[in-house]
């Protein structure tokens, strides 16, 4: 009977222990980091060819208050929390593109995410896909996108920036 309560006592510290881990805590400014942009061809369901582009890059935000619910219609609040800055290549040099450049993005809205329990810190991986409506062949445009994210809180993530992209040549650029 004594090996008995020891082993239950035993496995009753073990389970005690473990439970009683502290909580990962992150600062509250949302943290992102570059990992890929995609360049490809694809075609709209009227069989348009357009070139197409994906960026992805890792998030993480301590306090979880990271995207934008749905606005209502009749809603003015923000509703952009990715935002972007478009270079082109010329001379050599990256210069950030003018309001009427075609390739010029707008910015984004990343969906409303909330995570429940204790822990709210929320990491992953977030994809935006570009179509290049007015691209054109002979443009041998080379790119750069500088990006930030921005929750709900208004606290600003780190910019990141993407490499030079060749937007006539579909490769994943790391």
């Amino acid at each position: 009977m004594e090996p008995i309560k020891y082993t239950i006592t035993a496995l009753l510290f073990i389970t005690v222990a473990f439970s009683c881990r502290k909580i990962d805590s992150l600062p509250p400014e949302p943290r992102i980091e570059f990992t890929s942009f995609a360049v490809f061809d694809t075609t709209d369901i009227l069989g348009n060819s357009y070139k197409g582009g994906k960026l992805k890059f890792y998030f993480e935000d301590g306090d979880g208050d990271l995207g934008l619910p749905q606005p209502s219609p009749d809603e003015t609040a923000d509703t952009i929390n990715l935002f972007m800055t478009l270079y082109r290549k010329e001379d050599g040099i990256m210069i950030p593109v003018s309001d009427g450049d075609p390739l010029k993005p707008s910015g984004y809205r990343i969906p409303y995410m909330y995570r429940l329990g204790q822990n709210k810190i929320l990491k992953g991986t977030i994809a935006v896909t570009f179509l290049y409506l007015f691209y054109s062949p002979q443009d041998s445009a080379i790119i750069r996108y500088n990006f930030y994210i921005k929750d709900r809180a208004d606290n600003i993530s780190n910019t990141e920036s993407t490499s030079e992209i060749a937007l006539s040549v579909n490769d994943v650029y790391d």
